[in-house]
């Protein structure tokens, strides 16, 4: 494992012990920020663009990183799909940043993605996803689906005893395919097909009436019915108010969610959501003093105390400080050279513990349950240990054969069967 170096540690690091090396090094060092600041992701995406600047003041009032000022180059794709892979272009030919940190959607990364692999570009994209990945040229810093989806459909089985589910997404990859993984997971564990309701809506789309009665429908037998959501963006905000609309409460039908935390819940009357769940990495509510201390620093930096921080914040302070320290470790901000440097990185996550980035470009973290409380926030009522991320599910035949290590097998998608490396980028 590599030696954790943070804050003025890797500023003093920087300036006295590798001169030589950053000689190369141009000034500033840019850092691309590619988040939606409009459109219907806004509503997610927009703080974690304000968390990247902060970050990014943080390293250059620590000293900057070898020898050189840091520089935020922030752009709006404005949740257009293709316009992130345009922005992703000009981020690196024409702004000539050193790394892009970004994206929330998986069809934001997919448009992304083959522009970074041609370019020879690095991403950090730090939200949950549904695996089925591993670029070169790509860092996974969100959950993968054993380090979110599997553990909360284990936990409605097996401490809630939900008998028949409702698996409701927005209709792009991430849901797709998390539902996939998660309907097989289901039948494997006794849940019958028929007993498996799944329904997809667009981004941005405000009338559930029909959906939320025919979940309800579902428990007419008596069954206990339980939702998987992987809803995104403010879409949430029409589902859970039909939900309080129709009298659903959690005892009633209980939601546990992938894509809502503490900044979704702050636009919404959670008084009816009492008791309804949330499966991350993070929460707010994590009493450890890291947690207090990172708070501390983002309402300084933000000047509002009302601000809530969340998962997504998290995983881009954890990815942005293991860069500084593989940039550091590297003597330069060369993609390939910074790219060996990241696998073993250690850094402490902000619920106890630490994280360790895999040869398989995924960290590893803790699995949490939470209860939302009245207030917006949660009540973590599951956390585990660290969970290395899994980039090929066990839980899908196709996925099961394939393994993914970048430092001794130089392949993210290597087939076990074959013994052979597949271009990842031909799947789409």
């Amino acid at each position: 494992m590599k030696t954790t170096t943070t804050g003025l540690a890797a500023a003093l690091l920087t300036a006295t012990a590798l001169p030589a090396l950053a000689q190369d090094v141009s000034c500033p060092i840019k850092v691309g920020v590619l988040h939606s600041l409009s459109g219907s992701m806004a509503i997610s995406e927009t703080t974690l663009k304000d968390a990247m600047l902060m970050l990014v003041e943080q390293q250059n009032e620590a000293g900057g990183l070898l020898g050189c000022e840091l520089e935020a180059v922030v752009v709006d794709p404005a949740s257009d799909w293709p316009r992130f892979a345009e922005l992703a272009r000009q981020l690196i030919t024409v702004d000539e940043v050193d790394v892009i940190f970004g994206n929330w959607t998986s069809v934001s990364r997919k448009s992304v993605l083959p522009v970074i692999e041609e370019l020879n570009g690095l991403l950090f994209y730090p939200v949950q996803y549904e695996g089925e990945e591993s670029s070169r040229n790509v860092f996974y810093t969100g959950a993968a689906p054993n380090q979110q989806a599997i553990p909360a459909v284990d936990y409605f089985l097996e401490e809630l005893g939900v008998e028949k589910f409702a698996l409701l997404g927005t209709d792009y990859v991430y849901p797709r395919t998390t539902n996939n993984i998660l309907e097989s997971y289901l039948m494997d564990n006794g849940i019958a097909e028929e007993d498996i309701f799944v329904n997809y809506t667009p981004f941005g789309h405000s009338d559930w009436s029909t959906i939320v009665s025919d979940v309800v429908a579902l428990g007419e037998d008596g069954s206990m019915v339980g939702v998987i959501s992987t809803i995104n963006g403010d879409a949430n905000v029409g589902f859970y108010t039909e939900l309080a609309a129709q009298g659903v409460s959690a005892d009633d039908i209980p939601v546990v969610a992938f894509s809502v935390g503490e900044e979704e819940l702050s636009g919404l009357d959670t008084s009816n959501l009492v008791g309804h769940l949330a499966a991350w990495n993070y929460f707010m509510s994590a009493d450890t003093e890291a947690n207090a201390e990172f708070i501390a620093a983002w309402h300084e930096f933000i000047g509002d105390e009302a601000r809530v921080t969340n998962d997504p914040m998290e995983a881009h302070y954890i990815g942005f400080n293991m860069w500084v320290n593989a940039v550091t470790e590297a003597g330069t901000t060369d993609v390939d050279a910074v790219r060996e440097a990241m696998w073993g990185q250690e850094f402490p996550n902000l619920t106890g513990g630490t994280a360790v980035m895999g040869t398989n470009h995924h960290l590893s973290k803790p699995v949490l349950i939470g209860e939302i409380r009245a207030d917006g926030q949660f009540d973590i009522i599951s956390q585990t240990e660290e969970v290395p991320g899994d980039a090929w599910t066990d839980f899908l035949p196709e996925s099961a054969v394939l393994e993914s290590d970048w430092e001794t097998l130089e392949c993210g998608m290597y087939n076990t069967e074959t013994e052979t490396c597949v271009q990842l980028t031909s799947n789409y």
